[in-house]
C-alpha cells in the first residue's frame, strides 16, 4: 500500500530532479552562448558575413530554451509551491535564464555590427588587440558561468566576479584610443567601437551576475559587493 508519506516523499524526489534539470538546462544554454560569443568576435575581427548571419539564426535556439526553462520553472512554482531554499532556486533560474538570453542578444549585436561593415572589417588595426581581447576575455568568462551551473561551485562562481576587473580595464583602453590624438578612423568607426565595448562588457557584466546567483542559490547569501 502507498502511503501518503510513501507518495509525498516520491513527489519531493521528483521535484528535485526537476530542479537539477533546470540547471542541466541553464548550462546548456550557457554553452549555446560562449558558442555564440565566440562566432560573433570570429565574423567580427574577420569580415565574416556568412559566420555573422549563423550567430543572427542561431540566437532563436537560445530564445526557445529561455521559453522551456521558463515554463518548467513557472509550473514548479504553481504545482509545488516550493518554499525556502527551493523558492530560492527556482526564483534564482528565472533570473538567471535571463541574464543569459540577454548575453545571447549582445553577441548577435556584435554580429550585426560585423555584417554591416562587411566587405569591410569593423575593428581598425590598432582596435583590433582590444577588441580580440574583450572577446577572448568574454568568451572565457561565459565559459566558465558554464562549469559553475553544472558543478555548483561557489569558489569557482566568485573568482568570476573577481577576474571581471580585465573586462573593465579593457573597456578602459579602448575608451582612451577613442578619445586620444592618434585616432585617425572617424565617426563611423568610433562608433563602432564604443558599441562593442559596451556589448562585451555587458556580456562579463552578465556572466559574473549569474554566477553571483549560484553562490546564492547553494550559500543563501551573496558574494561581498554584489548585487541581485
Amino acid at each position: 500500500m502507498v502511503t501518503f508519506a510513501t507518495y509525498a516523499g516520491g513527489m519531493r524526489e521528483a521535484f528535485h530532479e526537476q530542479l537539477d534539470s533546470i540547471f542541466s538546462d541553464l548550462a546548456e544554454i550557457c554553452q549555446e552562448v560562449e558558442t555564440s560569443v565566440r562566432h560573433a568576435t570570429q565574423a567580427l575581427l574577420a569580415g565574416d558575413s556568412q559566420v555573422a548571419e549563423q550567430v543572427i539564426a542561431d540566437d532563436d535556439k537560445i530564445d526557445k530554451a529561455r521559453e522551456r526553462v521558463e515554463d518548467t520553472a513557472f509550473s514548479l512554482l504553481s504545482l509545488q509551491q516550493p518554499v525556502a531554499g527551493d523558492l530560492r532556486v527556482v526564483v534564482s533560474a528565472l533570473r538567471m535564464v535571463s541574464e543569459l538570453e540577454r548575453m545571447g542578444d549582445l553577441s548577435v549585436h556584435v554580429a550585426k555590427i560585423a555584417r554591416l561593415r562587411v566587405p569591410d572589417i569593423a575593428v581598425p588595426e590598432d582596435a583590433r588587440p582590444t577588441i580580440a581581447r574583450m572577446g577572448e576575455v568574454a568568451e572565457d568568462m561565459v565559459r566558465r558561468v558554464a562549469a559553475v551551473l553544472t558543478d555548483k561551485d561557489v569558489e569557482a562562481a566568485i573568482e568570476i566576479g573577481r577576474d571581471d576587473e580585465e573586462m573593465d580595464q579593457l573597456r578602459r583602453t579602448s575608451f582612451a584610443q577613442l578619445l586620444g590624438d592618434g585616432w585617425q578612423h572617424g565617426v563611423e568607426a568610433a562608433v563602432d567601437i564604443a558599441l562593442l565595448g559596451r556589448y562585451y562588457e555587458r556580456i562579463a557584466d552578465h556572466a559574473v551576475s549569474v554566477a553571483n546567483r549560484v553562490v546564492f542559490v547553494v550559500t543563501g547569501q551573496l558574494p561581498v559587493t554584489s548585487e541581485l
